[in-house]
Parts: C-alpha cells; structure tokens; sequence
C-alpha cells in the first residue's frame, strides 16, 4: 500500500524541499499549486489503476516539478536536472533506505519533472522530437494533467491574474493589445483541454474549460457594458 514508510519519509523530503526553494516564487508558482497538483495527480493515477502507474514516481515528480521552473531558475540551475536532484536522492538512500537510483526510477522521476511543462512539449512538437516515452509514459501523463489543469477554471483564473500582477502584466486592455492576462487564455489556456492525456483528466477538464469560457464571456460582457435606459413609471 502506498506510502509505506520509507516511501513517507522520501515524500516528506521532497515536500521539504520543495517548500524551501519555492518559498521565493510568486503565488501563481507557490507550495500550494504544488499540493494541488500532487492531490489531483495521484486521484488520476488511481483511477488508472489498470495500467499500474508507480504511485511513487508519480507523487515525487509532482511535488518536484516545479523547483526548476525556467520562470523562476537560472539557466545554469535548469541545466542539468539531474545532476541537481542526485544529492536529493542519495539522501533518500542514506537516510531512508530507499534507493531510487540504482532501480532507475530517480532517472523516471526526473524525466518526468523534465518534460511536464506545456512549453517543452511544444518546443518537441514543433521540432518532430516527440518519442516513444512522451506518448506512452502514464506517470508522465498524470502529472501533466495535474498540473495543466491547475492551470483552467477557478484556480486557473486565479493563478493567470496572480502571475500578471508579479510581471506586471495587464489584466485587460482594449483591443490591439496582445500582452494582457486576458489574451493569454486564447494564447494557450483554452487549448489546453484539447491535450490533456488521461481520461479522468478530461473530463475534469471539460467542466473547467467552460468555467474560463463563462469567465471570458462575463469579462467582454462587463467591458462593453453601456448604462441601461432607465424608464420611470408613474
């Protein structure tokens, strides 16, 4: 049963880590994103118990996904994910027994954390790089959606406006202008249900798209808005 208790002490230093570094990022990015998408990640993977994804691999790669995110990282830092996590993880042998290295699932964990983001599939995409493993690795899949999904509807709103505020981004802006939180959901946000992987993502997906859709709808609505008629009766 998953987490036995070498698995709970390598989940708590990771969590641990993750809590440290990303102390610095902005609320879009912070500790509580990645508690979300570990929660929705792992109700994913269980229910694709069929296919027997490795519920470690799949909470690991969570909690870590975002500790290097370019936005946030140096590129020396982003370099080499590896290298960066192997001290993590000899840690995890040393003081918790539990070797991920020599069973190769640190490599799995790091690949994973490696190519959850939607920018890096887009860059393989576009480039004709996408192999076997990106298509059929579903701890990858899992965590993918989790965190592309914590991406749309109500927390994906909240995050877009949170993420603006820190880059100084405008929320909206009349039309023309193409650097606004607003113009980043048809930029990328409302095309992310067309690439979640696993089923139980999609239909989580479905509902959140509409959510944004409703939400950009309000907004143009309440932008064009003209003060009513006001028609007294005596």
């Amino acid at each position: 049963m998953h987490p036995n208790t070498q698995e709970q002490g390598a989940l708590q230093a990771a969590e641990n880590l993750m809590n440290e570094i990303m102390a610095r990022y902005d609320p879009s990015h912070d500790a509580f994103h990645v508690q979300r998408v570990r929660k929705t990640a792992l109700s994913i993977a269980r229910a694709l118990s069929a296919q027997k994804p490795d519920l470690l691999v799949v909470e690991l790669a969570a909690l870590l996904h975002d500790v290097l995110d370019k936005k946030y990282v140096s590129e020396t830092e982003a370099a080499d994910p590896y290298g960066y996590f192997l001290p993590f993880f000899q840690t995890l042998s040393l003081e918790h027994g539990l070797d991920l290295i020599s069973d190769g699932r640190a490599r799995e964990i790091v690949k994973v954390v490696e190519n959850v983001s939607w920018t890096t599939e887009k860059k393989l995409r576009s480039t004709g790089k996408i192999e076997e493993w990106h298509r059929t690795c579903i701890e990858l899949h899992c965590v993918q959606d989790a965190d592309r999904l914590d991406a749309i509807g109500a927390f994906g709103i909240m995050r877009c406006a949170a993420y603006s505020a820190a880059v100084n981004r405008p929320l909206h802006a009349p039309p023309g202008r193409l650097d606004t939180a607003v113009q980043h959901f048809y930029d990328k946000l409302l095309h992310i249900q067309e690439r979640l992987k696993t089923e139980p993502g999609k239909q989580m997906g479905a509902k959140r798209h509409q959510f944004m859709v409703d939400f950009l709808n309000s907004v143009e609505n309440e932008y064009n808005a003209e003060a009513l008629e006001v028609v007294c009766t005596v």
